[in-house]
């Protein structure tokens, strides 16, 4: 599809600038197995620099959105050795970097259940929109294991005294308990409208500023203050200096559409 990769584990649609990318195995309620990691992978690094694709929504097929890890695929990793174990680990989290890092705006459409890896993918997303029905757990203690990959994209979104109450009870939020601790952005009995809503707001932008302003926010944190000042100038310069940024500025000051928005 467009020079995107292609795989069982996921079904991509590719329509007017933006990526559904579907998550097809509702009868096991959607599991990042193996396949679907380096799925993930492939497909994030295939997105790299590709402006013409604006946006990238991330669902799971009969309205589940994903139960986390593949729990069969961890009994029978207790046949291997560790390192095969920890090699593991660091497949998951090697997709969850790359979808934190894509440069297009990512929103997580959560139906159904989000647990433990499932909830931990829906934290690296830009607008997480959960569907009314939608239950929220981070449930890896339960069975004797840690969220491990996913802990620091938790704790970034939740911040340290939701997220520590989260992983060390495993209790389940409803749709409104996940918006109340920031986890969803919005609740929604509609999901098509709400995406859609999103999808026009984002197309609305420069692709190339979205761009920029992910990248900044990454590189923000940990920056002393005037290191962040001086990030932030360069990339308003590179922006503004930009095509799209003359384009931009072009477009405003004669009340025009600028030539990426829609029509």
């Amino acid at each position: 599809m467009t020079g995107l990769p292609s795989s069982p584990a996921l079904e991509l649609e590719l329509a007017d600038g933006w990526l559904t990318v579907w998550f097809p195995e509702p009868e096991a309620r959607n599991p990042l197995t193996a396949a679907r990691v380096a799925a993930l992978v492939a497909l994030c690094a295939a997105l790299r620099g590709r402006r013409d694709v604006r946006g990238v929504t991330f669902r799971g097929r009969g309205s589940m959105f994903c139960a986390g890890g593949d729990v069969k695929g961890f009994r029978a990793a207790l046949q291997g050795t560790r390192e095969e174990i920890v090699a593991m680990s660091l497949a998951g989290a090697e997709a969850f970097a790359a979808v934190e890092a894509l440069e297009q705006v990512t929103v997580m459409a959560v139906e159904g259940f989000a647990m433990a890896g499932g909830f931990g993918l829906a934290c690296c997303g830009d607008v997480v929109i959960a569907d009314r029905g939608a239950r929220f757990a981070l449930t890896e203690a339960r069975i004797g294991i840690v969220p491990a990959q996913i802990a620091p994209y938790v704790l970034a979104r939740l911040g340290a005294r939701e997220g520590r109450r989260l992983m060390l009870t495993a209790v389940q939020l409803d749709a409104e308990g996940a918006k109340a601790v920031g986890l969803a952005d919005e609740v929604t009995e509609d999901m098509e409208a709400a995406l859609a809503r999103i999808r026009a707001a984002v197309l609305a932008c420069g692709p190339g500023a979205l761009a920029a302003t992910k990248a900044l926010i990454r590189a923000l944190p940990g920056r002393g203050r005037a290191e962040a000042r001086e990030a932030a100038a360069d990339a308003f310069a590179d922006a503004l200096l930009s095509e799209e940024g003359r384009e931009g500025v072009a477009s405003f000051l004669e009340k025009r559409k600028p030539s990426w928005a829609p029509r």
